[in-house]
């Protein structure tokens, strides 16, 4: 699928459908954390650091640190940017957590100590989980996000990124200036455009799983 593609499936599912926004996430998000029980099914008490940006991309991270918690595992949340641009689908997850007590850690991008702040929560961490962006981030990397995603980069872990790795180009699979080079990919609906418009992408995605959503698009052109 094309960025136009994937919105149009969303706006579908949202819009024609009738299934909240909310819903989708939680499935995205589920579908996440299974994996990760999955790949770390044989560590003690798996501990997983999860940066997660401002949009529904972060949302489908506060999903995945619920799961992962009712499972036993230790979680280290991260927001990336502004607290107060969290809106919609994505702030209830993350009130949701916040009710039940998780700390919420903070980087601001373009800050002064941003590869010292990454080294430290993500310190001892089994897997790390890349929230940042989704398919419709356009344009080159700005305001210190090139950076973050450089020293999650320079991390010795496993990383597994929520629909695409962060700064990678939806269509064209090159990435805006960095992208995450991720272990894993756990991508929605199906796989995207620009995974399979040449090898390149392959060293940024790592093994890709298609993971369902709870609808699926058989038979219809995306809008």
């Amino acid at each position: 699928m094309s960025r136009d593609e994937v919105r149009g499936v969303d706006s579908w599912a949202i819009n024609e459908l009738g299934v909240p926004g909310v819903v989708l996430m939680e499935n995205a998000g589920r579908s996440c954390a299974e994996l990760i029980r999955e790949k770390l099914s044989g560590v003690g008490r798996p501990r997983v650091c999860i940066f997660c940006g401002t949009g529904n991309n972060g949302g489908d991270g506060y999903v995945i640190a619920r799961h992962l918690l009712n499972s036993g595992f230790a979680v280290v949340v991260v927001i990336c940017g502004d607290y107060d641009k969290i809106k919609g689908d994505a702030k209830i997850n993350l009130d949701i957590l916040e009710k039940l007590g998780q700390p919420i850690e903070r980087i601001e991008p373009g800050g002064d100590d941003v590869p010292e702040r990454v080294r430290a929560l993500a310190d001892g961490a089994d897997m790390i989980v890349d929230g940042l962006f989704g398919t419709g981030l356009a344009g080159e990397l700005r305001g210190g996000y090139r950076e973050l995603i450089e020293s999650i980069n320079e991390h010795d872990c496993p990383v597994l990124a929520v629909d695409i790795p962060s700064g990678l180009d939806c269509d064209t699979g090159r990435p805006l200036g960095a992208a995450i080079r991720a272990s894993y990919t756990v991508t929605f609906v199906a796989v995207k455009k620009g995974f399979t418009t040449g090898s390149a992408a392959a060293q940024y995605t790592g093994e890709v799983y298609v993971a369902s959503i709870g609808v699926e698009p058989c038979g219809r052109e995306s809008r």
